[in-house]
């Protein structure tokens, strides 16, 4: 019997009625509690809603729905009759979704709100296979003339009255199951092609499990996590097994949107996230500092000294605090930090893991220095998620921290990196060719990402080898790093560099638009619309100064030379972004070409001054 299979008796026994999910109820909108008790008795009856429904082993089935219960739920219920979970993200298109059913040979699709059951029904004239939709979200109105569509309570329903034949066949197969069976498929968000299918099975996660607990520390009876991150994400779903796996109560957030909202209300002790998260924390921090009175001021600029010597020179590598900064530290704690902190929501604090994108050493450098124990990590869904991470003392910023227990890496050709691990997945669902590409026979994965490893054995990411590009002048750009160290500025929402080819390195800018008409109302700017704004020549010199201080240490070729500001977002719904908001380089090249042709222009300096 696989071990997942296993987690939620083990855990029933021992935790009985204490609080196991926490989530928002659909029509209330109240936060409402699921105990373990109660946790196991819905996956009990979705495990044989599944089998009444003809589930097989290694069958396939989709889910395309915001995070809530019903999902973990489905995912539990799908172990017991051995069967694989392939979720879609909620903010996947029509086509998107439906490619992902018909590459997996789903029959079964569980959906979320009004708008996914609404895409649902149009899902099945795309995907042949399909053969019904389960809605979860209570809230959602069924067309009286839809015949291929049950709501989740009429779902659990169907498995409610199993003969004791089909009750033992269901129990054999929870028996049958080995680590071998596959548990996951998990699609790439697909950033220069169609998502690939990543085979992830039971040993994977059992590899995964154990290594995390070498290095992560959690507490079963003080620890909150809350999942911000879409469970269709490694990330978050590898990190909310983690909790699950430890007995750490998990509280669901349903809407991307409401995370704030989310943080302060629920207060959460750990959270894995990406760093757009805390950036937009250090920017809302740092505004505050610089609003502050004078004299406040001064007691913040002393603090934050002292709090970078305490956690950064002593604490982080494992030294012994001098007594009098110490003294200090508690004084600043107290005064300062606390308050920071709570105005996050993250008062009651252990620890926040990291990845998705690179970290601003800015920005982790001052989260540690006010007690935030940001933990940088680096994975891939191919790996399982995490590959290495900061350990309790000794990291560096820069890196991404040592690998986590079980996992061997090193540096091939062109700067790649390479590891291996019972972690590595089994290969891309249906790609033999892709699989190849990538995985040696001697099980060696081929990251896609640059990067080296220094003498403490830390890994220090890059870029991603298909994002690197090369000017005219022969010089290799590396464009993740300059739009990291830029996003971390309030003027700046998103930046893409461009230079391939080229003669110098120019870039796109999304402002932040609520700072930029602040910016405008302060300096007395009219302006009729945001693109008259964003062409603004007394905004364009204020952002170029800042741009400027941000590279003044970078080699002269690596430097943006020109900027368009832009009056919209890059967004999914143009294809601009993946579902984890990566950037499609190749579609934002090809929809801005003639902006980009024009900063090339020898006459567009000269405009722009004009």
């Amino acid at each position: 019997m696989n071990k997942f299979v296993q987690l939620i008796p083990r855990n029933v026994a021992k935790y009985g009625n204490r609080e196991a999910l926490r989530y928002r109820d659909y029509k209330t909108m109240e936060w409402t509690s699921l105990s373990w008790n109660g946790f196991k008795s819905l996956i009990d009856r979705c495990a044989k809603a599944m089998f009444n429904f003809g589930m097989q082993e290694h069958d396939r089935f989709c889910l395309f729905t915001q995070n809530c219960p019903e999902i973990l739920i489905t995912h539990f219920g799908a172990f017991s009759n051995r069967a694989v979970p392939v979720p879609i993200y909620a903010t996947s298109s029509v086509d998107e979704a439906a490619h992902i059913i018909n590459d997996s040979g789903a029959t079964l699709l569980f959906t979320g709100d009004q708008n996914h059951y609404e895409m649902s029904r149009t899902l099945f004239a795309k995907c042949p296979a399909l053969k019904q939709v389960v809605t979860i979200n209570s809230t959602v109105n069924i067309a009286a003339d839809d015949d291929k569509t049950l709501s989740w309570e009429q779902f659990l329903a169907t498995g409610d009255n199993l003969s004791d034949e089909q009750l033992a066949a269901l129990k054999q197969r929870e028996e049958d199951g080995v680590e071998d069976d596959l548990m996951y498929l998990i699609y790439t968000s697909g950033t220069t092609g169609e998502p690939k299918g990543v085979m992830l099975d039971h040993s994977n996660f059992n590899a995964c499990m154990w290594a995390h607990g070498q290095r992560i520390y959690v507490n079963d009876e003080t620890d909150l996590s809350l999942s911000f991150l879409p469970f269709s994400h490694i990330f978050e779903l590898g990190w909310t097994m983690y909790c699950l796996t430890n007995g750490v109560r998990v509280a669901i957030n349903l809407n991307p949107k409401d995370i704030a909202t989310a943080v302060s209300e629920i207060k959460p002790t750990c959270m894995c996230s990406v760093p757009r998260f805390w950036e937009k924390v250090y920017t809302a921090v740092n505004d505050n500092f610089n609003s502050a009175s004078p004299v406040l001021k001064v007691l913040i600029k002393r603090a934050l000294a002292v709090g970078r010597t305490r956690n950064l020179k002593y604490k982080r590598n494992g030294r012994k605090v001098p007594m009098l900064i110490e003294k200090q530290y508690q004084f600043f704690e107290d005064k300062v930090f606390k308050k920071v902190r709570a105005a996050v929501g993250i008062e009651n604090h252990n620890l926040f893991p990291v990845a998705g994108a690179m970290m601003s050493d800015r920005i982790t450098e001052f989260l540690h220095t006010v007690g935030i124990n940001i933990v940088v990590g680096y994975g891939l869904s191919e790996t399982t998620a995490t590959v290495s991470c900061y350990e309790d003392e000794g990291w560096s910023l820069g890196t991404v921290g040592t690998c986590i227990p079980g996992w061997e890496v090193k540096i091939g050709e062109n700067n790649e990196i390479l590891v291996r691990s019972k972690m590595v997945m089994q290969g891309y669902f249906n790609k033999p060719e892709e699989t190849a590409r990538v995985l040696e026979p001697d099980g060696w994965l081929h990251t896609g990402d640059c990067g080296e490893i220094n003498e403490k054995g830390q890994i220090a990411l890059t870029d991603r080898i298909k994002d690197l590009f090369k000017t005219s002048n022969g010089k290799y750009i590396a464009p993740q790093v300059l739009e990291t160290l830029l996003t971390q500025d309030k003027y700046i929402e998103q930046v893409v560099i461009i230079g391939d080819c080229r003669k110098y390195v120019s870039a796109l800018i999304v402002p932040n638009f609520d700072e930029i008409k602040a910016f405008a109302q302060k300096n007395k700017i009219e302006y009729k619309d945001i693109t008259e704004l964003v062409n603004n020549a007394q905004l364009h010199k204020m952002l170029e100064g800042r741009i400027n201080d941000y590279q003044k240490d970078m080699a002269s070729y690596e430097q943006i030379k020109k900027f368009v500001i832009l009056p919209r977002d890059f967004s999914m719904s143009t294809g601009e972004l993946t579902n984890t908001l990566k950037v499609r380089r190749s579609v934002i090249n090809k929809r801005y070409a003639p902006l980009i042709d024009a900063m090339y222009n020898a006459d567009f300096h000269k405009k722009k001054k004009d």
